[in-house]
């Protein structure tokens, strides 16, 4: 069995999930859940880091911080694997 993380937004407004070193995105709305699962069978350890609407994860190989994990997906609570981008806002006119 694949490690997980499953990410929750216990919250009332939009949190973005951005998956590192890309930056890749997901938004969670109030009250919904995503689980990230690295595609490699080595030991991953995760490193969150949690700002206002914001978590950040880092997935690393066996803990060392220069192994950053590439390979990986997002999957919501039916099992759907999500795209880069899911429900990004759209920018304000003019910004």
């Amino acid at each position: 069995m694949k490690n997980r993380l499953p990410v929750e937004n216990a919250g009332d407004t939009d949190v973005c999930l951005s998956i590192e070193p890309y930056g890749e995105d997901f938004w969670l709305k109030p009250r919904e859940a995503f689980t990230v699962v690295p595609m490699s069978v080595g030991n991953v350890q995760f490193t969150v880091v949690v700002a206002t609407s914001l978590i950040t994860v880092w997935l690393y190989e066996d803990g060392d911080p220069h192994k950053v994990m590439l390979d990986y997906k997002v999957f919501d609570a039916s099992g759907e694997e999500l795209k880069c981008g899911h429900r990004r806002p759209t920018a304000p006119a003019g910004s």
